[in-house]
Order: structure tokens, then sequence, then C-alpha cells
């Protein structure tokens, strides 16, 4: 199912092929993908990207920040951003993510990550 708007999702991943795979579903779902392997490196294309819809981002990341950390930050900073949380080793509950936003556990099914993405940006 295409998306009509083609939105921005600013996808954070350290591991490439997992970034790699994220990106090709996202793409071939008709949103517009932005990527980025650490939490500090998304927030500088934040400042430079204004028209971010949605933030998927892994928990457990290299640098200075984790993705709950990024969440928090991206959620105080431009509030109009959907959050979609990712984890292999955590599992995160609403409340522990900012703004209602959600979570999906790895290893993700594409059907679910579209359709959670479909939620939140409905919402």
């Amino acid at each position: 199912m295409m998306i009509d708007h083609c939105p921005t999702v600013l996808i954070v991943e350290d591991e490439p092929l997992v970034r790699m795979h994220g990106c090709d579903l996202l793409e071939s779902a008709g949103f517009d993908v932005i990527e980025a392997q650490t939490a500090d490196e998304a927030l500088d294309l934040l400042e430079r990207h204004g028209h971010v819809r949605l933030l998927f981002s892994d928990v457990d990341m290299p640098g200075s920040m984790d993705g709950l950390e990024l969440a928090r930050r991206v959620h105080l900073r431009w509030p109009k951003i959907g959050l979609l949380m990712t984890s292999g080793h955590h599992r995160l509950t609403p409340e522990m993510i900012p703004d209602h936003g959600r979570f999906i556990a790895k290893p993700w099914r594409e059907n679910n990550v579209l359709a959670e993405m479909r939620a939140i940006l409905a919402s």
C-alpha cells in the first residue's frame, strides 16, 4: 500500500544492514527517507531538514546518547515529529516513550513497521 503524500522518515540505526533494509522498506512504501547512524547525527540532520514527520530509531546505539534520549530531545525540540522506537534487547512500554510514541521489537516484520508508522502519522 502506497502513501499518498510522501512523509519524510528519519531512520536511526547503527547496524548498516538493518538500516539499509529499513530504508528500502520505507522507500518502497512511498516514504521519503533520511538515515543516520547515531543519535548525534540524527539531531544534526533534523536541524537541517525541517520536514521530517517521523523518527524511527533503535534504542541501543553508540555515541553520546541512546535512542530514548534522542526521542526525548526530538519531542522537546520538534513535538510534531512522531516517534517509533525499536530494539532487540529492550521491551518499552508506551509510558517510556515521549508523546505516545510506539515500540516495535526486533526483528521487526515489515507490515508491522508500516502499520505502526501509518497509525502514528494518522494521529
